[in-house]
């Protein structure tokens, strides 16, 4: 399943709960949620009360994307806020199989994000325990970045890892996803994709749609 996960992080902050109606009822099924702590990435962004508040707007799949320095203090609080997948960056757990535990038994799907340059090697123990890779195509902590090329390679190369050992995980991608490389993408494997600018940069809802049109060619 090709899954569009807007990043709110691009979004209007003033007409918030407006935006992430629009593009859920548009067709997103997940609605993107970039929390930033100062430390692991320069940006500070939202935390808990911003998630908890837009619970109501949307039953959506809340994927929240941890860019904060030991994640692992603050899974119940995301929990509680409305989570429904926690994210965390193999680069910011000091023991990422606890991390990865502690989301598992808060009955969420867990993730593990790598950076551009963090090797594939990283995953090679965790893997099986996870829902979902999150390969960074943009170093974090700023939006509106160009896609970094390499990184097609290394979804390319996580698609087969994940084949070879039978599992079943998504693969989603983070940073300058737009219409324009979105399907070279799909075609080296993965199947969540969190676009910000391309999304909410002029009318979230017609964007919205111009992605779940390019979905549709490759499920037919």
């Amino acid at each position: 399943m090709l899954i569009l996960a807007p990043s709110i992080l691009a979004a209007d902050f003033k007409n918030l709960g407006q935006q992430v109606t629009d593009t859920a009822n548009a067709g997103a099924r997940y609605i993107h949620l970039d929390v930033m702590d100062g430390a692991f990435v320069p940006s500070i962004s939202f935390g808990m009360p911003v998630i908890a508040s837009l619970r109501s707007c949307t039953d959506r799949i809340f994927d929240v994307h941890m860019m904060v320095e030991e994640p692992g203090r603050y899974i119940s609080d995301i929990k509680a806020a409305g989570a429904d997948l926690i994210c965390v960056h193999a680069e910011a757990c000091r023991h990422l199989d606890r991390t990865v535990n502690q989301i598992k038994e808060a009955g969420l799907k867990a993730g593990v994000a790598l950076n551009p340059a963090t090797p594939l090697s990283v995953l090679d123990c965790i893997l099986p325990e996870l829902d979902m890779v999150l390969i960074m195509t943009v170093n974090p902590g700023f939006g509106g970045q160009k896609f970094i090329p390499y990184t097609l390679e290394k979804v390319r190369n996580l698609r087969s890892m994940i084949k070879q050992r039978g599992l079943d995980i998504d693969i989603e991608v983070d940073g300058g996803v737009t219409c324009d490389n979105v399907r070279d993408l799909i075609e080296a494997g993965a199947n969540v994709f969190v676009a910000g600018s391309a999304v909410f940069k002029g009318d979230a809802a017609v964007n919205t749609r111009k992605f779940l049109d390019i979905f549709e060619e490759f499920e037919r």
